[in-house]
């Protein structure tokens, strides 16, 4: 089989390690199944986002959503990120890892009228509003608390990411964003007295694996920016939003280099601050989840190898039919291997991470890595099953150190209430 290998996560004497740390050394501390992070793996790709749009202002805001462990967060912040946040509650992990409220934005389609109370009150950078409706609910909630609000508009550009339909946001049947000739009529509205509107954004999907798709959206931004300016409205920042793909198996996919060398000569036309925000494209290779064989079994002639971390701990290859690389954390020498399905504990028939794989021959006990697990995994975890969601780790150099717990079963029901009737 193919092993997947990068400068984080290699195999030394055969034994997959984690930067300088064996996996096997963390698994016997910690049990499995478990999630560890590479802390070098964030700090380059921060590095190299400031480094490819190093001549223009810019700001990388890290979208949370794809991972929001407090310890994540804080790694990114300290290397200059600020960070987009679609909650109140990823708003409050935001301000405990120490991100400065002028280093925030919330974004999010359906935000509570507490949310947005929460966010003028922390006085963050901006709210990214999607509907005119939103606007008036900011408006009338920033005249109560006697401020201005900062406010950019998400455009959405109707353009075509091909990408999974889950994750595709950039469509006119999406239900994100608003439409370009509303956006100018709400922009140039005087009626908004507790608004001030500040720029515009865009983000048309995840995943996605050709830079053409960000070029013709820019290109109508651009097109709404000078029409706005024309009618007297300067704003101070163009957001281009996400969705840079990442290789999961095999897929051609660009770098954050590439990507400024086409971009980058529509965005300086624009003489705008320009924020971006990166969530995926910051963590998923950055991340591995270890399991553990339990069983193998076969009906007829279909083989399963049943493994200890399920669609409760990893949710993506059900959700969204995502493949992730699976791999031994030991290899063999020998070559004799199944194809086989990766299936988990839970009593769903879609409880799988990998289906018709090609492992090697697996025994009760050894355990497999479910590799590019760094973005959209803990983050996406349950308790169904009544399940403990898994502990999370994070390797810095030859050390390492246990970045969230295990839960147990007292902190599933912690918060369940006793009324028991006879």
């Amino acid at each position: 089989m193919e092993w997947k290998e990068s400068p984080y996560f290699s195999y030394e004497n055969n034994v997959l390690h984690a930067e300088g740390v064996p996996v096997p050394e963390i698994v016997e501390a910690v049990g499995t199944p478990v999630y560890i992070y590479s802390r070098q793996f964030l700090i380059d790709r921060a590095r190299d986002f400031h480094k490819a749009f190093e001549e223009i202002p810019h700001t990388v805001f890290y979208a949370m959503k794809a991972n929001y462990n407090l310890s994540i967060v804080r790694t990114l912040a300290l290397r200059g990120c600020g960070v987009d946040v679609n909650s109140g509650g990823e708003l409050f992990r935001a301000l405990k890892a120490e991100v400065e409220p002028d280093k925030i934005l919330m974004a999010g389609v359906g935000k509570t009228d507490e949310e947005i109370r929460m966010a003028l009150k922390h006085d963050i950078l901006l709210l990214k509003a999607e509907s005119r409706c939103e606007v008036e609910v900011i408006n009338r909630i920033a005249g109560e608390l006697g401020i201005k609000a900062r406010v950019a508009l998400r455009v959405n550009p109707d353009v075509s990411a091909d990408t999974h339909p889950y994750i595709s946001t950039g469509l006119s049947s999406n239900k994100f964003g608003i439409n370009a000739a509303e956006a100018a009529t709400i922009f140039l509205d005087k009626s908004f007295a507790n608004v001030e509107f500040t720029g515009v954004d865009m983000h048309i999907g995840s995943q996605i694996t050709t830079i053409e798709p960000y070029e013709e959206a820019i290109t109508k931004l651009i097109e709404l920016i000078h029409y706005l300016k024309e009618n007297g409205l300067e704003l101070h920042h163009l957001d281009v939003g996400g969705g840079i793909g990442v290789e999961y198996q095999n897929e051609d996919t660009f770098t954050v280099f590439d990507y400024a060398k086409v971009i980058l000569p529509l965005l300086k036309k624009t003489g705008l601050h320009i924020f971006f925000e990166p969530g995926r494209y910051m963590t998923a290779n950055g991340g591995i989840l270890a399991t553990k064989v339990l069983y193998n079994k076969s009906n007829n002639e279909k083989n399963f190898v049943i493994v200890d971390a399920g669609m409760n701990d990893l949710i993506r290859p059900s959700l969204y039919h995502a493949e992730h690389h699976i791999q031994p954390v030991v290899r063999k020498e020998e070559n004799q291997s199944i194809t086989a399905d990766i299936v988990g504990p839970i009593c769903e028939s879609g409880d799988f991470l990998g289906k018709d794989r090609e492992m090697p021959t697996l025994e009760r006990g050894e355990l497999v890595a479910v590799m590019s697990a760094g973005a959209y995994g803990m983050v996406m975890s349950s308790n169904y099953n009544a399940r403990s969601r898994v502990p999370e780790v994070l390797v810095i150099g030859d050390t390492w150190q246990i970045i969230r717990s295990r839960e147990n079963f007292d902190h599933q029901i912690y918060d369940e209430l006793d009324a028991f009737v006879g």
